[in-house]
């Protein structure tokens, strides 16, 4: 028997119609033994996430304020959800211990993760499958840090002897009990360790689009959807600002080469867009295949004579970023130059700090900063090593009139990085959009 494991995120959760669609999609294959669930998303725009009513109690709590308000619009959204289904489930009781738990002693991590906990417990109940609490399972060090090799064996231990089970994502617990948190997102982290876990022959993650686009529909009107794209081309998307998947999800599966299939819970039957370390065999391979950005980010251009000439320039200016755990997205050199490229908000606090010690550290001849530029991320396996692709893309931007700040292509040429101002990003997504 195959071995499939499928993530259902906030939206696919957010009321009991929701679920309904869920019993549906697992009873139509018998081969989705494992379910990973969120907590309840927007049921609507104007909506609030559970995760983030309960970011608010323990915001109340934790100030010393009455949280109550904020808890009972959480004990309403299950409410909803249950008799909705018609399930007889002890939510007073749960209600009840995180009321105690807010009062005592409130903990940020604890209170959040109540929502995928909850969730996860009412679909086991719903749908018969045996509820895994990931408290037991994925593990954590006392840092706060994932423990990867910890949580590859005690997920395999809790999960192998399982007929049909779910589990709550987005958080663990370290050896001391103590509830820890992946990022917003981080429910795709925990399906794709449970597919590792078991071996599964593919990991489904359900959500409210039909795969993945090949650009932002909020940029670009109606874009094509990707049939099928590799591990690298998903992880560089999502790291860019393509939400579809949370980037630290797709690193286990890759690892065991388990496809990851994004599909919709609202349209079952698109068969999404599929990922994989190679292409099946007569699938056509697009030379790019996606673009995306981020924006907010700021270049710091460092120029002297020779900088590439063994002296540790580079290095030094790494040092210093270190030294003040100033993370940086690209580092570009030249002969005479070191580029630097870092997000705004990381670098407002510290800007003339970091500036006046790359002076006296480093003597440059030069140094420029250039604030409010977007990057954008032109992806493709093999595109970008066609200088037909690249021209095009090029072409596109400068007959916009739009600036091109910064420019890098890895030598691994996955993608091509290109820099516009802030003002200009959408215009670049879908001039470069018009390329594809």
């Amino acid at each position: 028997m195959r071995t499939v494991v499928a993530k259902f995120g906030g939206t696919s959760l957010a009321d009991a119609g929701q679920f309904r669609k869920i019993k549906d999609i697992v009873s139509a294959d018998p081969d989705r033994r494992v379910l990973v669930v969120s907590a309840p998303g927007k049921r609507f725009p104007e909506d609030i996430k559970v995760t983030d009513l309960l970011a608010e109690c323990y915001e109340e709590a934790a100030a010393g304020k009455d949280f109550h308000a904020a808890l009972s619009r959480v004990k309403a959204r299950y409410s909803e959800i249950l008799s909705g289904l018609s399930l007889d489930f002890p939510l007073d009781e749960e209600i009840k211990e995180l009321e105690k738990h807010l009062a005592e002693a409130p903990e940020m991590a604890y209170t959040e993760s109540r929502g995928e906990y909850l969730n996860a417990r009412i679909m086991a109940q719903y749908l018969g499958f045996t509820f895994v609490d990931p408290a037991w399972c994925v593990c954590f060090h006392e840092d706060g840090t994932p423990d990867d090799e910890m949580t590859r064996r005690a997920m395999q231990a809790a999960l192998r002897p399982l007929e049909r089970a779910v589990v709550a994502g987005f958080y663990g617990a370290d050896g001391n009990g103590k509830i820890h948190t992946f990022s917003r997102g981080g429910s795709d982290v925990t399906g794709s360790l449970a597919a590792c876990a078991v071996h599964a022959d593919l990991y489904e993650n359900w959500t409210d689009v039909s795969g993945l686009l090949a650009a932002d529909p909020r940029i670009v009107e109606h874009p094509k959807s990707v049939e099928y794209m590799s591990y690298r081309e998903l992880r560089t998307l999502s790291y860019m600002g393509a939400s579809v998947l949370h980037t630290d999800a797709v690193l286990p599966a890759a690892d065991m080469g388990i496809p990851i299939n994004i599909r919709n819970t609202d349209e079952p039957e698109n068969p999404g867009t599929m990922i994989v370390r190679k292409l099946p065999k007569g699938q056509k391979k697009y030379p790019v295949i996606g673009v995306a950005g981020r924006k907010g980010m700021s270049v710091i251009q460092v120029e002297k004579v020779m900088v590439s000439d063994g002296s540790g320039f580079s290095a030094i200016m790494l040092d210093i970023l270190k030294n003040r755990q100033l993370p940086f997205e690209q580092c570009l050199t030249g002969i005479d130059s070191v580029t630097l490229v870092i997000r705004d908000d990381l670098l407002a606090g510290c800007k003339e700090d970091l500036l006046e010690e790359i002076r006296e550290t480093l003597k440059p001849d030069f140094i420029g900063v250039r604030e409010n530029l977007s990057m954008i991320a032109v992806v493709g396996e093999k595109g970008t090593e066609s200088t037909d692709a690249n021209v095009k893309v090029l072409q596109a931007l400068t007959r916009e009139g739009i600036e091109i700040s910064t420019i890098n292509q890895g030598a691994g040429k996955l993608n091509l990085l290109i820099g516009v101002p802030d003002e200009r990003y959408e215009e670049a997504i879908r001039a470069i959009y018009g390329t594809i």
